[in-house]
């Protein structure tokens, strides 16, 4: 069995950038710089079998290469209390379109659909009980970062899970085609 998902490598110099911020919240486990993305679609645990399909479906996609807008700040909420610091990707028709190709992809090869809406974003960190002022600085000191990164291509990614941090290797990429 291999754990997949498919994503948007970030480039290395916003990764570091993104990095950078990883302070002044306690109880925050920090997505470490090399494990930064936008997720389009989180598939899980699969037989070589359904993996190999998997490539094949994504490999067969066409869609425009284009330029993804993030920044600002959030959080998601588990019972009330934020569990996930994130950076905005702002929800444009290109990213949109590309996300939707892929899910239309993996449910072909008998995958169930996505029962999630698409919430593009990068996770900075997950927390456990941050203190709120504290959590508040930090999103209002970084609120206004903004970048405009170029997507040529994503990534079928493996995600192997440990003691630590899981380990995200690249197991295919998918080029996008030039803009006309």
């Amino acid at each position: 069995m291999i754990r997949l998902f498919v994503g948007i490598p970030l480039p290395p110099s916003l990764r570091r950038q993104l990095g950078s911020f990883a302070a002044g919240i306690p109880n925050a486990r920090w997505t470490p710089e090399e494990n930064l993305h936008l997720t389009l679609r989180f598939i899980g645990e699969v037989d070589e079998t359904t993996a190999g399909a998997v490539h094949d479906a994504l490999a067969e996609l066409q869609a425009p290469a284009f330029t993804m807008t993030v920044g600002g700040c959030g959080t998601f909420e588990g019972g009330r209390r934020p569990v996930t610091l994130w950076l905005g990707v702002e929800r444009q028709p290109a990213l949109v379109r590309l996300r939707d190709k892929v899910e239309s992809a993996l449910v072909r090869v008998g995958l169930p659909a996505e029962s999630r809406r698409f919430q593009p974003h990068i996770t900075l960190a997950r927390m456990k009980d941050p203190p709120l002022p504290k959590l508040h600085a930090f999103v209002a000191g970084h609120n206004l970062f903004h970048d405009s990164v170029p997507v040529t291509s994503f990534v079928l990614f493996s995600s192997h899970l440990g003691r630590g941090e899981p380990i995200y290797t690249a197991e295919a990429e998918y080029p996008l085609t030039a803009d006309s």
